[in-house]
């Protein structure tokens, strides 16, 4: 009716909980969660958008996630383009699906960690 077609589909994603006083840590388990539900690894994704809260918890998903740098937060996290509450999670989505299509990329991951020990994966597929 508008007109409007799909530049991407969304194929999985994930939630996980985890102790919230180590919540900056939740795209860990979620990540690895939703490999399991995709079969997809981490090398897998063209370009990854990680929830940049603060900067020692990106460190922190790091070290357990072993990020291909080059392929994280491509335009910048959150602390660059802003960490609107609310609507955090769609900034990174259209983030991420401009950065694919700018780039010619075709798999993107998007993660959130949430206040409270909340963790969230999200994979994409250009169509």
């Amino acid at each position: 009716e508008w007109g409007i077609k799909p530049i991407a589909r969304i194929v999985d994603y994930t939630q996980v909980g985890v102790d919230p006083s180590i919540m900056g840590i939740g795209p860990v388990p979620a990540v690895r969660k939703l490999e399991a539900k995709t079969g997809w690894k981490l090398e897998d994704y063209d370009l990854i958008e990680l929830n940049e809260a603060f900067a020692a918890q990106v460190l922190a998903c790091d070290r357990d996630l072993h990020f291909d740098r080059d392929k994280l937060n491509v335009h910048g996290g959150a602390i660059a383009l802003g960490h609107p509450i609310g609507c955090t999670g769609v900034r990174i989505i259209v983030t991420l699906l401009h950065a694919l299509k700018q780039r010619g990329g075709q798999r993107g991951l998007a993660t959130l960690c949430v206040s409270g020990g909340l963790g969230m994966a999200l994979a994409v597929e250009m169509v």
